[in-house]
């Protein structure tokens, strides 16, 4: 009997032995696999031929057709810098500005502007060009000028001749006026909606140096392309008739109904004319 007795006791302990060495072995194993990680297997979406799918690129998102791979972005988005130039002062002036992007041409002459270039016919559009990108000491200064560095570009003309609005390449619907009174003379400013990088952007344009403003031409007006805002004269520029347009980003979340004057300069980003006027051969 007390041989019976050992060998239960014998086989309890074998037993207890193979519990045991269950509950310390399996969850030994299962934090080591935990603590590798596992491969996470995900199916990959399939895409229908005719459906355009969405794809963030930096800023902007273009669409991608599935189909043919085709882009169709609109205008490119358009990124600002930071420079410095010295004012009048001798003192080095910090600012933003969206230079020339690379796939538009260098050449003033290849676009459209709301005067026909020169005057009696003359070859060329601008007289005096954008040069906030370039190195501070070839920026256009004078004694006769307000400000060092050149934002916009002036179209020389004859007195009186009528200043048309023209949309911007990629516009969307009509612009609107947004201030009309003294900046660069009297002066007239537009605000146009513009397709960019997948994105609306709303863009000002600002006419300086009128001789005089249209009728109608007031806060809220909307126009099409085309209609006369104001003629070319020389107010705020004496020594020179001609035009000066400069075209600016409005920042994001920025209401431009808001501010006027001098104050939308300041809520806006200045932009080489060249990325926003529309090319000659669009028309």
């Amino acid at each position: 009997m007390a041989r019976n007795l050992l060998a239960v006791m014998l086989g309890l302990s074998f037993a207890g032995f193979l519990a045991t060495l269950f509950l310390v072995v399996v969850p030994a194993r299962a934090a080591r696999a935990q603590g590798r990680g596992t491969r996470a297997i995900t199916a990959e979406p399939i895409a229908s031929p005719s459906v355009s799918v969405p794809v963030p690129v930096q800023q902007g998102a273009l669409r991608v057709s599935v189909e043919t791979g085709a882009l169709d972005p609109g205008a490119p988005e358009l990124h600002s810098i930071v420079r410095r130039h010295r004012d009048k002062g001798d003192e080095w002036v910090t600012y933003e500005q969206i230079p020339r992007s690379p796939d538009r041409p260098m050449d003033y002459d290849a676009y459209r502007y709301p005067v026909p270039p020169g005057i009696a016919g003359g070859r060329h559009s601008v007289s005096s060009g954008y040069d906030l990108d370039m190195p501070d000491g070839i920026q256009r200064r004078g004694s006769f000028l307000n400000m060092v560095g050149h934002g916009g570009v002036d179209l020389p003309q004859v007195k009186g001749f009528p200043v048309r609005l023209v949309d911007l390449d990629h516009q969307v619907g009509k612009a609107s006026v947004i201030y009309v009174g003294e900046m660069f003379g009297t002066t007239v400013v537009t605000k146009h909606t513009r397709r960019e990088g997948g994105a609306l952007r709303e863009y000002l344009v600002i006419f300086g140096h009128l001789g005089s403003v249209a009728p109608g031409v007031k806060t809220g007006a909307r126009f099409a392309e085309g209609d006369v805002v104001g003629e070319v004269g020389n107010s705020g520029s004496p020594l020179l008739i001609h035009l000066h347009v400069e075209t600016r980003r409005l920042r994001e979340g920025v209401d431009a109904r808001r501010y006027e004057g001098w104050h939308l300069l300041s809520v806006s980003v200045v932009c080489d004319p060249r990325n926003v006027m529309p090319l000659k051969q669009a028309k």
